[in-house]
């Protein structure tokens, strides 16, 4: 890896990967992916289609087995557990593509992201805090998540993983297919996140809505993690991030920087 980056100095980093390999059967999709995150952190993967971003996330979550390597969560060892368990531990996981249950209602699907909460009381208090934090979730609570349009899965799909009370939040492509005002309000609801506590590690395929809301990234490149830096860096290194991602049009750069 080139032009490291580390989390703040003096922060024990709440999630450690060390050496992490993981393959789709006979195909290695991470070769020795070494990251750090700190608490309080918003860390951004970037990288072509297919690099291994979505990957990592899978395999920290416990939906992918690693072949070798080392997960290490509040200073415990999470590689190869369950994902019940992992969601237990304090992650939680918004996938990509949203995967809300589409034929149960939105209160429905809140209900089941917080399938670890010990009684109703808790449980009702975790839905009133996603929906004061996604005001429109709560107009459409009996509506079939199905017919929720792109944005308002999208919202509902961070708000179910928010119901475990994760410490950890994988966002793996929040923006994907949204239009550029609902990917707007999504990576506000992500910058009021982390400025309520809530670390968050991020795959976004638009670089500069991931790196307008991370303090670091790491670029990957077919499975390897080739540079790590500040983000605001790299949203400087034009050469770099045409290099890695064929860059992007410097408008869609400027319109995300305004609203900072």
């Amino acid at each position: 890896m080139t032009d490291a980056s580390a989390p703040p100095a003096g922060d024990e980093p709440l999630l450690v990967i060390e050496d992490l390999h993981v393959a789709y059967g006979k195909t290695t999709a991470l070769h020795g992916v070494d990251l750090t995150v700190a608490r309080g952190e918003t860390v951004a993967l970037i990288g072509a289609n297919g690099a291994g971003k979505s990957t990592t996330l899978r395999t920290i979550s416990g939906l992918l087995a690693p072949v070798r390597g080392h997960i290490r969560f509040k200073g415990g060892s999470i590689a190869g557990r369950r994902p019940d368990q992992i969601v237990r531990q304090g992650i939680a996981h918004s996938p990509e593509e949203r995967h809300v249950w589409p034929v149960m209602s939105v209160a429905e699907n809140l209900a089941l992201g917080g399938f670890i909460c010990r009684d109703r009381h808790e449980l009702d208090r975790r839905i009133h805090t996603v929906y004061e934090r996604f005001p429109r979730l709560r107009e459409r609570r009996q509506q079939l998540a199905g017919t929720l349009s792109g944005g308002e899965q999208q919202m509902l799909a961070i708000g179910r993983a928010l119901m475990s009370g994760p410490e950890l939040l994988l966002l793996d492509e929040p923006s994907l297919g949204l239009s550029p005002r609902m990917a707007q309000e999504v990576f506000a609801v992500v910058r009021e996140l982390n400025s309520q506590g809530v670390t968050i590690l991020l795959v976004e395929q638009n670089v500069h809505n991931a790196l307008s809301v991370a303090a670091r990234a790491y670029v990957y490149d077919t499975g390897r993690i080739t540079v790590s830096r500040p983000a605001r860096e790299l949203l400087d290194d034009h050469e770099l991030l045409a290099a890695y991602l064929g860059g992007q049009p410097a408008p869609a750069r400027a319109s995300i920087i305004a609203e900072n």
